[in-house]
């Protein structure tokens, strides 16, 4: 039973890991590859640091249905096995929702910037990046955005 239990969660694990976004400024998805964007001269006014949380509920659903899963084995009757379930989706809904806190919660940088034609904007992306205030800078756009250093 214990294995079984062990069997259902790493699943879970491996699920909410993949389903973690790239949101470097370094990091492309595929479909954003080959594609015309553009780009703007710009100087970074202030930086600061934030945490970017998944806004989806895979975690919640893989646990829940690994939970309930594992929940049914329990008992040896109809009714055993049924609140067994429910408990198990229950429990398991919560802690696949806590992993995917944990496990999809990434460090970032909140850039304000000053586009060469007065606009001001901001843009938020993964830390594998880090600019300073005064800094020139482009801001990429297209489909999706990123500052980059001009270099």
């Amino acid at each position: 039973m214990k294995k079984f239990a062990l069997l259902a969660v790493l699943p879970l694990a491996l699920i909410i890991n993949a389903c973690t976004s790239n949101i470097g400024a370094n990091d492309y998805s595929t479909s954003g590859v080959r594609q015309v964007g553009r780009a703007m001269g710009c100087t970074v006014l202030s930086v600061r640091q934030v945490v970017v949380r998944s806004d989806n509920n895979v975690g919640m659903l893989a646990g829940a249905g690994a939970g309930g899963l594992a929940g049914s084995m329990v008992g040896g009757n109809d009714t055993t096995k049924i609140l067994g379930a429910l408990g198990g989706a229950v429990v398991g809904g919560i802690a696949g929702d806590a992993a995917q806190s944990g496990l999809s919660k990434q460090e970032g940088y909140e850039y304000v910037v000053k586009t060469e034609n007065g606009n001001v904007m901001t843009i938020t992306q993964g830390n594998d990046v880090l600019m300073t205030p005064g800094e020139k800078c482009y801001l990429l756009y297209g489909k999706e955005a990123r500052v980059i250093p001009a270099q």
